[in-house]
């Protein structure tokens, strides 16, 4: 299994509400959500190497 790092994120009460509400209505933890978001970002400006 791969290992994650974990970190603190301070963030907007009003942009973790819409994260939350995101990940809900995905069926995601709000954990999966916020990986799956950066993951997207990352993929999408080609930063993001291809296994």
């Amino acid at each position: 299994m791969t290992k994650k790092k974990s970190f603190v994120l301070r963030i907007d009460p009003e942009v973790m509400k819409a994260v939350e509400k995101w990940a809900a209505d995905d069926f995601r933890s709000i954990n999966g959500q916020l990986e799956w978001i950066i993951h997207n970002a990352l993929k999408e400006s080609k930063r993001l190497k291809t296994k």
